[in-house]
C-alpha cells in the first residue's frame, strides 16, 4: 500500500522559507510522479508543483522561481523547498502519487491523475 507522509509545515513570516518533505512507501515500481497540492479556506485546491517519472518538474506560475521541488531517491523523499514566502501561500499543502503514471515523461498539475494522497500540512504566512 503506498503511503505518503508529509512534514515540515509552520508558521513563518513574509520572505521566510519552508521546507516541506513528503516521505514515501509501498510503491511498487519506479514509475510515479508527485505532485505537491495546496488548499486555502473557500478555495479550490491547486497544483504548485510536481516531479514526473523521468525527473521532469513543473510549477505554477506565481510559485516559479521561488519554490523548488526535488527527491532523494534513497530516502524515498520528496522536497518542496519554499522560499520568499508571501501571504498568499498559506494553506494547507498535500502531496500525491501517481501510481503507475499516465506518462513518464510528464507530470499533471490536477489533482485528478493522482491515485494517493498524504494527510497535508499547515503552511501560514503573516505578513
Amino acid at each position: 500500500e503506498v503511503q505518503l507522509v508529509e512534514s515540515g509545515g509552520g508558521l513563518v513570516r513574509t520572505g521566510g522559507s519552508l521546507r516541506l518533505s513528503c516521505a514515501t512507501s509501498g510503491f511498487t515500481s519506479d514509475d510515479y510522479a508527485i505532485g505537491w497540492f495546496r488548499q486555502a479556506p473557500g478555495k479550490e485546491r491547486e497544483g504548485v508543483s510536481c516531479l514526473s517519472s523521468s525527473g521532469r518538474t513543473s510549477y505554477r506560475d506565481s510559485v516559479e522561481g521561488r519554490f523548488t521541488i526535488s527527491s532523494d531517491n534513497a530516502k524515498n523523499t520528496v522536497y518542496l523547498q519554499m522560499n520568499s514566502l508571501r501571504p498568499e501561500d498559506t494553506a494547507v499543502y498535500y502531496c500525491a502519487a501517481e501510481h503507475p503514471t499516465y506518462s513518464k515523461e510528464y507530470c499533471s498539475g490536477s489533482p485528478m491523475p493522482y491515485d494517493y494522497w498524504g494527510q497535508g500540512t499547515q503552511v501560514t504566512v503573516s505578513s
